[in-house]
């Protein structure tokens, strides 16, 4: 029997099995040897996936977005749009919600989750021996491209944001602040769902990624990565370099597929959730929703 994906679900308070969509799909493809033989042909290239995309951009596809709906179990009352008003599957995949859906937490040193998800913790990325599966570290200056940056987060912390094809997937600023920076940093289109990073989390840095850098007045620089993945190529950005932006301000979206964010902190900046910082260390990743809160402030000034 394959091992089940579990993680904590902040709401229920309980240890729950994830459901994965196109889960055989994927064990077969990262877990059998001739499925890893096609990941290396085709799979992790865009090709690939901007076909996959094509086929979401149809007319025809819309027929997907009910069926989904009620396979899912999807909240219609979140969503600004009823799923008769959506003109192919992509439109609705990156559909918007009421603000009502996702209140962002309060408080002016608070920082919140940019997106829906399954959250993983690196409390110091200059201690990092295990990610996903024990002996697996962090390259932080392949992830983000520059060794200078690096240089400015060694030490800091990072959050990994999982992002399932089942979830709401627009992505929002965990932090108020001026996009200082922003670059596309060229690769590959991998899955990152556990069945993948648990065998080489080097996906996260291999793949097709978008960094944008934030300024903020008490946080300093913070930097944010959209991380491309299998079937979901296209990464819009909504605020590009120069924008200012406040904290849950839409920052983009992926289309079709299931991908990752992740939040990366410079040093003695942020104290991250209790829950997040227990079962991180237990290697077991947070359910949360946008805009709850990921940290606080550490009150320290510099």
């Amino acid at each position: 029997m394959p091992t089940p994906i579990q993680f904590f679900n902040r709401y229920t308070g309980e240890v729950e099995t994830e459901t994965i969509y196109g889960e055989s799909y994927l064990r077969w493809t990262y877990e059998n040897p001739f499925g890893r033989l096609a990941l290396n042909v085709l799979v992790k290239r865009s090709l690939f996936s901007n076909l996959y995309g094509w086929r979401m951009d149809r007319p025809d596809s819309r027929d997907k977005v009910r069926p989904f709906i009620e396979q899912y179990g999807i909240d219609r009352d979140e969503c600004l749009r009823s799923e008769d008003e959506y003109e192919t599957f992509n439109e609705f995949f990156y559909r918007e919600l009421k603000p009502s859906a996702r209140p962002i937490a309060t408080g002016e040193s608070t920082v919140s989750f940019p997106a829906d998800g399954r959250h993983m913790a690196i409390p110091d990325l200059s201690r990092v021996d295990r990610v996903y599966a024990k002996g697996q570290g962090f390259e932080l200056g392949a992830f983000l491209g520059s060794e200078e940056l690096a240089k400015r987060f060694a030490g800091g912390v990072a959050v990994i944001s999982r992002l399932c094809p089942v979830d709401y997937h627009r992505f929002h600023s965990p932090v108020s602040g001026t996009l200082i920076e922003q670059r596309e940093i060229g690769g590959s289109l991998f899955s990152v769902s556990p069945i993948a990073l648990c065998r080489k989390v080097g996906y996260l840095w291999e793949n097709k990624r978008l960094l944008t850098v934030i300024e903020n007045e008490v946080f300093g620089r913070v930097a944010f990565v959209a991380i491309g993945a299998t079937c979901v190529g296209r990464i819009h950005m909504t605020r590009t370099k120069g924008a200012t932006v406040t904290r849950g301000e839409d920052l983009g979206y992926f289309a079709f597929g299931g991908s990752c964010v992740a939040t990366l902190f410079e040093r003695g900046k942020v104290d991250l959730s209790k829950d997040l910082i227990e079962r991180s260390a237990q290697t077991v990743e947070v359910y949360a929703k946008m805009g709850d809160v990921l940290g606080e402030w550490t009150g320290i000034e510099e």
